[in-house]
């Protein structure tokens, strides 16, 4: 799997759409390498899964299962798509999902989903489950940088994608309603201000750490973008702005597994 993405300049739509402010978000986050402390062996692995299926703790914890002889998560991908709003800031694609799904449905996520044995890398995931999710053409978005993996209480290793959709006006958005109930976008830089956030604190693992909830108000319509996806989004746009977010994030103390 693919640690960074590559370091070639942008593609030559981004100078037909892209402003200033992209070409140099690009240029930003193509040297852009997850830092090294992320990474943990497959004992220390072992050992978390056995801890968090010992108990059953709501939202972040994992029903009392018996543990594997060699634990491996499965390979998933979220793609955390950027663009240029009307007002010349910074917004990402989310998706509301379907009601009819069996897990977190008719929440607030990013467009993605698991791998499959054909994906080549995380890029190849995260674009073609954004297409099938949104009918969002891979050709459309410039893969700029790959983020430190999340596990989630499923037990996925969940690879953030960041992607630069440059032509936002050539995207139109068509939900498969089987998955995707709608689709929305918003303000990237919310997910670093105090503001419209609340929080609540979970034990997971033996630690304490805090439940990020973003109250989301577009048109006539009211969201709430918490766990798994806010927590991405919070270190998604501190490594986009370069600065940490206004109020503590208390995440576990836990290292994240090798991509």
């Amino acid at each position: 799997m693919k640690s960074g993405a590559s370091a070639a300049s942008p593609t030559a739509k981004s100078f037909n759409f892209g402003s200033s402010r992209l070409l140099a978000l690009a240029q930003q986050l193509r040297v852009y390498k997850p830092p090294l402390s992320s990474s943990f062996d497959e004992r220390e692995e072992l050992l978390a899964y056995k801890e968090s299926t010992r108990k059953s703790i709501t939202h972040v914890g994992f029903q009392e299962s018996m543990a594997p002889v060699r634990f491996r998560p499965k390979k998933a991908a979220v793609l955390i798509c950027l663009f240029e709003g009307d007002d010349g800031d910074l917004r990402v694609i989310l998706t509301k999902r379907s009601s009819t799904l069996s897990t977190h449905s008719g929440e607030v996520s990013l467009p993605g989903g698991k791998a499959e044995e054909h994906d080549k890398d995380d890029g190849i995931t995260a674009t073609r489950e954004a297409e099938e999710e949104i009918g969002l053409d891979p050709s459309l978005v410039d893969v700029v940088a790959f983020l430190e993996p999340f596990l989630s209480q499923h037990l996925l290793r969940v690879i953030p994608v960041v992607g630069i959709l440059w032509d936002r006006k050539a995207f139109n958005p068509t939900p498969n309603p089987a998955e995707v109930e709608a689709v929305l976008d918003a303000p990237f830089e919310m997910f670093l201000k105090d503001e419209n956030r609340r929080s609540e604190e979970f034990d997971w693992m033996g630690e304490k750490h805090l439940v990020h909830f973003f109250d989301y108000k577009t048109g006539d319509s009211d969201y709430v973008i918490w766990g798994l996806t806010a927590r991405i989004l919070i270190r998604a746009a501190t490594v986009v702005y370069q600065r940490p977010p206004a109020f503590i994030e208390q995440k576990p103390n836990l290292k994240y597994s090798k991509m």
